[in-house]
């Protein structure tokens, strides 16, 4: 396997534009690591004394299988051979050690996708990892992609939105693992000894994105009788369209988490805060790149106005009636920005429709960035827990919270001899409950959203056929 990856470094500016899924190997491959997964406990790791585990012998062919089909489809995608090389090593070395939790640190370093961003270039990917959004166990995973780097994009990061680390990626073939509702690729998901100092790259299946984004909006455009303008009406009918358009916010909205006047840690990594304060600043990074888009259709980017409506429409259709009511900051921030639009009558529900004041839109919805903005802004000089009940008085002006709230009841009902993080434990798990509205939404959108989970852009178009 090293001779063959070796040979392969030496090929690595001769890319080839053969599909890796159509390699005979990436069958065996996808069916080895589907064999593995059942084994596999939450940790990644294999049990063997459990009452249906494999011998070990098992165990170690079907990952012989998978270091086989690696090193015959390696040479299809020539800039991935040193990652390739350090994943066989990991995936012998977690045999050797018992198939016990799985550390694969050495090939998590030497995958650098982000180095290279061409538009269409392939990567294999294999790791043991949980999916976000998808399984939370780390199985085994095997994953075939497509960079989405078109060059008016790179044009775009290069003078205007910096972001090195960033990556659009669409799907060509993957295990059961992203057969879910998980549209990300990140490294913090994989199995390692030890947390890497930074983090390199980060990818996001715009495809998929994209392709929910359609099949949820239109199924919301006909429940709710909204009429669209002819050009908004064209976007969502068109998947690459639709693509281009969430590469793009999907690009300003991850480089929002550090820019800006933030009073903490943008990631909010190992912080335990309300869940309103998660979903303002999703939502604060998705404005960011709406706001973004008003100033680039205004510049003529036509990239631009499909920006503003993707975001407005996945906001306010998909994320409130997505998932459960459990902490559901994704949720949150759909229904402030629509209740936030519905308070300034730039959204109106009137005779059982929807109907939307498309040229003042943009404005208001530029107007409640700018609300969340300030908030942070003020935040550098407060307490963190008088920061915390700002943003609640900010979310609670618009969104009614739970009758049963000690947070609604003010500072006075809070135990304020304990430390701030305690003080989230009094928060309910559904603090701002759906408005009659959504309710009545989620009912008629529940199958549709059902329906998308392990979505793409090949089987969006074969269900519509």
């Amino acid at each position: 396997m090293t001779e063959i990856l070796a040979s392969t470094a030496i090929r690595a500016d001769k890319s080839t534009a053969e599909p890796v899924i159509d390699h005979p190997a990436w069958a065996e491959l996808k069916d080895a690591v589907e064999t593995i997964r059942p084994w596999q406990s939450r940790d990644g790791s294999i049990d063997f004394t459990a009452e249906d585990a494999p011998p070990g012998e098992a165990a170690r062919a079907q990952l012989e299988r998978v270091v086989a089909a690696v090193g015959q489809l390696s040479p299809l995608v020539p800039h991935d051979a040193a990652y390739h090389t350090a994943l066989v090593a990991d995936l012998r070395r977690w045999a050797e050690t018992g198939f016990g939790v799985p550390d694969f640190l050495d090939s998590l370093l030497a995958f650098q996708p982000a180095a290279r961003r061409a538009d269409g270039l392939q990567h294999l990917v294999v790791f043991p990892m949980y999916t976000q959004n998808g399984n939370p166990d780390r199985n085994l995973e095997a994953v075939v992609l497509r960079v989405v780097w078109p060059e008016w994009l790179a044009e775009l990061e290069r003078t205007r939105y910096d972001n090195p680390l960033f990556l659009g990626i669409t799907f060509e073939d993957f295990t059961a693992g992203y057969d879910t509702n998980s549209a990300v690729l990140f490294p913090e998901t994989i199995a390692v000894r030890e947390a890497p100092e930074r983090f390199a790259w980060g990818g996001i299946f715009c495809d998929r994105e994209a392709a929910r984004f359609r099949r949820v909006t239109e199924a919301a455009v006909e429940a709710l009788g909204l009429e669209l303008p002819a050009d908004i009406q064209d976007m969502v009918g068109d998947q690459h369209r639709c693509e281009q358009a969430f590469v793009l916010w999907d690009m300003v909205h991850d480089r929002t988490h550090s820019h800006g006047d933030l009073p903490f840690d943008p990631f909010m990594i190992k912080q335990r805060q309300p869940f309103w304060m998660y979903g303002l600043e999703e939502l604060r990074c998705d404005l960011t790149a709406f706001k973004e888009a008003v100033k680039l259709e205004a510049e003529g980017n036509a990239h631009g106005r499909d920006v503003q409506y993707a975001v407005l429409f996945d906001r306010m259709f998909r994320f409130p009636v997505t998932g459960d009511r459990v902490r559901n900051y994704d949720g949150l921030g759909g229904q402030l920005l629509f209740a936030y639009l519905h308070r300034h009558d730039v959204v109106r529900w009137t005779d059982n429709t929807l109907h939307i004041d498309w040229d003042r839109a943009p404005q208001i919805t530029n107007q409640l960035c700018g609300e969340i903005e300030k908030l942070y802004r003020d935040g550098i000089d407060r307490p963190k827990l008088v920061h915390w009940l700002a943003a609640y008085e900010l979310v609670s002006s618009y969104l009614p919270p739970h009758p049963g709230s000690v947070w609604a009841k003010g500072p006075e009902a809070l135990d304020l001899t304990q430390p701030p993080r305690k003080l989230v434990d009094d928060v309910l798990p559904d603090e701002f409950p759906l408005s009659m509205f959504y309710e009545a939404l989620a009912k008629k959108l529940r199958h549709v959203i059902a329906s998308t989970k392990g979505i793409t852009a090949a089987k969006a178009q074969q269900v519509a056929a």
